[in-house]
């Protein structure tokens, strides 16, 4: 029996490409992608506030202030960590929680809303592959439910998710200002909800 010498193999770093390994993509694509990372982010920001906007009106009987008031700041704490899909639950929620009636397409929002979280988890947190001839990369991303997604990305499909993106978050704003309130840190029209000393 004779054995043979194990081989080890390493990365030569000197000839890795400059900007590896998102060398095979255009800048164009990166700016792309990194518009509607920017922009999932501001949503999640409105989502909070809004969190906050209707948690902060909601009426409550007298008797029920003290536990309303204790349970309020884990609430407000959730709304700035929690991810996009647990922020679009609790904002339904505080909605409907809410004393004035809910808009007629308001269920269709939360619906889109959670539509994009899929896709925001994609988005954030795909390993993009090498694009084909067309530009079009198809990036590899496992759900929970081992589920791997299927839809190459391109500059096109981007630049429409970012503008879905930015509309939705008008909505959820729109969701706040519709009822007089000025939405929070906007300076807006509207009256404040926590005024300031």
């Amino acid at each position: 029996m004779t054995s043979e010498a194990t081989k080890f193999y390493v990365i030569d770093v000197a000839r890795i490409p400059d900007k590896f390994p998102t060398h095979k993509h255009t800048a164009e694509f990166w700016v792309e992608l990194g518009r509607c990372i920017a922009t999932y982010g501001f949503l999640e920001e409105t989502l909070g506030k809004a969190v906050f906007s209707f948690t902060a009106t909601t009426e409550i009987n007298a008797e029920d202030h003290e536990a309303a008031y204790k349970a309020w700041l884990p609430k407000l704490k959730r709304a700035l960590s929690d991810p996009l899909g647990s922020l679009i639950a609790n904002y339904a929620k505080a909605v409907r929680d809410h004393q004035s009636p809910e808009s007629g397409k308001f269920q269709e929002l939360i619906g889109e809303l959670q539509q994009m979280a899929i896709i925001r988890n994609v988005i954030c947190h795909g390993s993009w592959g090498v694009p084909d001839s067309s530009g079009r990369s198809l990036p590899f991303f496992v759900n929970k439910n081992d589920e791997t997604w299927q839809i190459p990305i391109d500059l096109a499909y981007l630049r429409n998710l970012q503008v879905v993106t930015a509309r939705l978050t008008i909505e959820v704003i729109n969701t706040v200002t519709v009822h007089g309130w000025q939405f929070p840190g906007s300076g807006g029209p509207g009256k404040p909800i926590w005024p300031r000393p």
